[in-house]
């Protein structure tokens, strides 16, 4: 990686502002998840034993942008990061009027910012509204970007250094993970970004081959530029979940009541041609696990690649998920994002495990699994099979955007060595 990362600055007596990532599940104040929590750990942890003192700052969730909402404020994750650490944590209750409490920070201290997405400057986004010409939608907008300048400026001079170790946002050019750069002396990635660039990157960039790429998830739509970009890297690539159907339908196959995108067909049909033409493995399913209704009690019946009317496939079926396997078990490199089926619901769960336990066996042979975000990451921790695999990606659409062979603002934004 050609960034800056933490090793590369002197941290004693220095106050680093760092973009984390604590976007986490919390349910009336309890955190129902830590991953995100944990995976920031050794950044913060080094700047602490390192002399430096961090003032953190993250998004949650999605509050209306219009001030504090106690149902997005991050006082929790502060308490929870503060047991953790074993420290007291401080906590600003307004991201954008912080310096007292800054100004009382010694080495060694750590402040928790309150959710910067209570300030629509963060994000900089603007919608139009009904009636209002484009002339003063246009003038809204500048004067948003304008502010989110200011509010990036303030969270810039809260620290000596600037940290981004929020890979899951790295695909967002927002106030605190690239504009706030402008007006820093130094921007540097934390670890956890450093280790998510180095294992996609040299996935993508420069895999050990044989490289397996497993695309799942409902829509064709969604992952366009992925396969596109993916067939000109990989030599095997897997077709599973709802996207696999407009791909047999494209194929002339009969796919019943699945869900299946007609406007994709096109695009479908040239993917397959490409990969032809590029020599890569196509693998789509060969049979499935057909439902008569959406639901966990459905009637259900294995059919082949072609699904009967008023019958939805909502899995792959025992044929397919043992052909997938063979294919990933050979790889040496294996990239995966989205599940193979319904695994939510058991009936519909045996193509995504099984697809699992392949992937889980990669690393045992000397090989590299990467999960990349999203449900993906959800059916692996279900599976139990989560520390068999090489890299969990924290990034659902990073990742994405990463896999397309997009550039992140956010990455771009730091420093170079």
């Amino acid at each position: 990686m050609n960034k800056k990362t933490l090793r590369d600055v002197d941290l004693k007596g220095k106050r680093v502002v760092m973009r984390v990532d604590f976007n986490v599940p919390i349910k009336e104040g309890v955190i129902k998840d830590d991953t995100r929590i944990k995976g920031a750990l050794p950044s913060i942890k080094y700047v602490l034993d390192n002399g430096g003192s961090l003032v953190l700052m993250s998004h949650l969730g999605r509050p209306a942008e219009k001030g504090y909402e106690a149902d997005f404020s991050l006082k929790p994750v502060a308490e929870y990061l503060s047991k953790m650490l074993g420290k007291p944590v401080a906590f600003a209750a307004d991201c954008a009027n912080a310096d007292k409490e800054v100004a009382a920070m010694k080495p060694g201290d750590v402040l928790m910012l309150e959710n910067t997405r209570f300030y629509k400057e963060e994000q900089g986004k603007l919608k139009q509204k009904e009636g209002q010409s484009d002339e003063e939608f246009k003038a809204k907008k500048a004067e948003l970007k304008e502010k989110q300048q200011e509010l990036a400026k303030k969270l810039a001079s809260y620290g000596d250094i600037y940290c981004n170790d929020a890979f899951g946002t790295a695909h967002r050019a927002h106030a605190s993970t690239a504009v706030i750069t402008k007006y820093v002396p130094v921007s540097v990635a934390g670890f956890l970004m450093e280790k998510e660039i180095e294992y996609l990157g040299s996935a993508v960039e420069n895999p050990v081959r044989p490289f397996v790429a497993i695309l799942g998830g409902a829509k064709v739509s969604d992952k366009l530029a992925v396969v596109k970009n993916l067939l000109t890297k990989v030599n095997t690539l897997i077709i599973g979940g709802g996207m696999a159907y407009t791909f047999l339908k494209a194929q002339g196959h009969d796919v019943g009541n699945s869900l299946c995108e007609l406007d994709q067909l096109e695009y479908a049909k040239e993917m397959i041609a490409k990969a032809k033409e590029l020599g890569v493995n196509f693998l789509l399913p060969v049979d499935n696990v057909a439902a008569d209704k959406f639901a966990a009690d459905a009637n259900t019946q294995i059919t082949g690649d072609d699904i009967p009317a008023g019958w939805m496939a909502l899995d792959i079926g025992p044929k397919t998920t043992e052909l997938y396997a063979n294919a990933i078990k050979g790889a040496k490199t294996v990239v995966w994002n989205g599940p193979m089926g319904c695994f939510e619901m058991p009936a519909f769960s045996k193509g995504t495990f099984g697809v699992c336990a392949a992937v889980a066996e990669v690393k045992a042979n000397g090989g590299i699994s990467i999960i990349g975000g999203g449900d993906s990451v959800s059916a692996v921790n279900k599976s139990g099979l989560a520390d068999k695999m090489s890299h969990i990606s924290t990034g659902g659409g990073a990742s994405l955007e990463y896999l397309e062979g997009k550039a992140l603002p956010g990455v771009v934004a730091l420093s170079d060595k």
